[in-house]
């Protein structure tokens, strides 16, 4: 049985669009909230921006779909995407693929952790219809525990996903991007939350699933 100090860090995922009020915030809240369900203590998601209004809250329709899904999205402070957000982090998922694009600006050593969160959502779909994630289940090791198994599994489903990557491509690019709403109506921010929240399904649904 592992003491507190030698626990293992709990996997990080980092959610990412332009103003990180709108879009990478609804990721963070709601993925958070699935993840603790799956494995309390297993995961910290936080989000940033790649131009981001920093300081500002998140955006109340954003809040508005955060509450529908079960999340709190109290407190939530925007922050300007930098490296030193980025050290560390087991997995990003980014809004589109231009704001991939950004992240590697910043730190191309995360190109095999980075997915827009729609792509990395199917990928997971497609491993998941091959029975692949239920052959790749966390096992604790002996004198180990459920945390480090967690860990273990989350930090090497990056590459299990992209290596299905091409079982998944859609079929027009601009289905791996999530629309931006920021100042603009309330049907746009319904388009955002019918683009995102299947993502976010599928990323939960393969966490319970690899949870055995």
């Amino acid at each position: 049985m592992e003491s507190p100090a030698s626990a293992p860090a709990p996997v990080r995922i980092l959610t990412v669009c332009t103003g990180n009020i709108c879009r990478s915030p609804v990721a963070e809240r709601l993925l958070q909230a699935g993840l603790d369900q799956v494995m309390p203590g297993g995961f910290e998601v936080t989000s940033a921006g790649t131009r981001a209004m920093v300081g500002d809250p998140m955006q109340p329709l954003s809040g508005d779909i955060v509450r529908t899904f079960g999340g709190n999205p109290d407190g939530f402070v925007s922050r300007q995407l930098t490296s030193r957000i980025l050290r560390g982090v087991d997995l990003v998922l980014t809004m589109t693929s231009g704001h991939r694009g950004e992240v590697l600006q910043l730190d191309a050593s995360l190109l095999k952790r980075t997915f827009t969160i729609r792509e990395f959502a199917r990928m997971l779909d497609v491993l998941d219809e091959r029975a692949d994630s239920t052959a790749n289940v966390p096992v604790t090791p002996d004198g180990g525990s459920p945390l480090s198994a967690n860990t273990a599994f989350w930090r090497g489903l990056p590459a299990r996903a992209a290596a299905v990557r091409h079982l998944s491509l859609p079929a027009d690019s601009s289905e791996n991007d999530i629309i931006d709403p920021y100042r603009r109506s309330p049907e746009i921010y319904h388009q955002m939350e019918d683009e995102l929240a299947p993502a976010i399904v599928s990323v939960l649904r393969h966490a319970r699933l690899s949870r055995r």
